[in-house]
């Protein structure tokens, strides 16, 4: 009987194995989700609609973007944690909710390492420090002195709290030694408006979410947060330039419920990369202030791990609290 239980065991498997090859390769033949954890209508809608139409080409399904936005992008990446693993649910990552939000929330309804498959990292980016425009400031230096001759007068905007452009702020408040006060906002697009109508001083955007309104004189833009200036806006000065070790790197990815077959994984890791090399997307991202990287499952994975632990360290540094 023994002997008789594990040839059963071993047939099972192999049917097993050979089923999800199958399935997976007749992957796709359906329309594919892919949830974006911030509200409708902003950057990363932009992004993901870009890389996707080209995917989208070669694939021959659609990709369905879905905004599932709440707390700063933890509701939509934990939708997606709880999915199905057949591929045909995806999330559009990022770091907030995949690195900065796991150092602060001790009840987060998801693991970022055990609850998901990493696919790629899409591209990366520096966010933008920008000013309304009836600020006195043209530097950040200039900015600095501002907040200290006038200590917890000035606001800064946020997409939320534990967010990016949250952990930027506190950053330079300790850094730069000032009191600014947060604002926090549920998404880009009211922070961006209040900002404009002058109903907050400044603010850490990503870049590709407020390029545009600088350029169009809306806001004033006065450095991006990279160590070194960026190769596509190099009139703009980094903030270490004037804050030294001042550095945050935003990043855009894409993750698949844990469990999702391999094949899949590495299939839309492939699409994505191809995707990112077209002349036009190369361009789009360029005018956008941001850099492809399509990465190998393998390295999103272990550039992941890596911002872990770099951000645990910048919130506990920063002292940023979800209070």
């Amino acid at each position: 009987m023994t002997r008789k239980r594990i040839a059963a065991f071993l047939c099972a498997l192999a049917a097993s194995v050979l089923g999800s090859s199958a399935f997976a390769q007749a992957w796709p033949n359906k329309p594919v989700r892919l949830i974006i954890p911030w509200p409708s209508g902003g950057p990363a809608e932009a992004l993901a609609r870009t890389v996707t139409a080209k995917m989208t080409e070669v694939l021959g399904q659609q990709f369905i973007i879905e905004a599932k936005p709440g707390a700063n992008g933890t509701i939509g990446t934990a939708l997606v944690a709880k999915a199905a693993p057949d591929g045909y649910t995806i999330l559009f990552s990022h770091l907030g909710p995949t690195a900065i939000s796991p150092a602060l929330q001790k009840d987060l309804p998801y693991d970022p390492l055990r609850d998901f498959e990493p696919i790629t990292q899409v591209i990366s980016g520096p966010t933008l420090l920008v000013v309304r425009n009836g600020l006195p400031v043209r530097s950040v230096k200039e900015l600095i002195a501002y907040a200290k001759a006038n200590p917890g007068k000035l606001s800064y905007a946020s997409v939320g709290v534990a967010s990016t452009t949250h952990l930027a702020g506190e950053m330079l408040n300790v850094l730069a030694g000032i009191n600014t006060l947060h604002v926090p906002y549920k998404g880009s697009t009211p922070a961006l408006t209040d900002m404009m109508g002058e109903r907050v001083d400044f603010a850490f955007f990503g870049i590709s979410g407020s390029i545009q309104q600088a350029r169009a004189g809306q806001i004033r833009a006065l450095a991006i947060s990279t160590l070194k200036r960026s190769p596509n806006f190099p009139d703009i000065p980094a903030v270490a330039e004037t804050v030294p070790g001042f550095e945050l790197n935003s990043w855009y990815g894409m993750m698949a419920p844990a469990g999702t077959p391999k094949a899949i994984v590495s299939r839309l890791s492939q699409e994505v990369a191809a995707a990112v090399k077209k002349p036009d997307v190369i361009e789009w991202m360029k005018q956008n202030g941001l850099d492809p990287v399509g990465s190998t499952p393998e390295e999103h994975a272990a550039h992941i791990r890596a911002e872990l632990v770099k951000y645990a360290k910048a919130v506990k540094d920063a002292r940023v609290t979800t209070e």
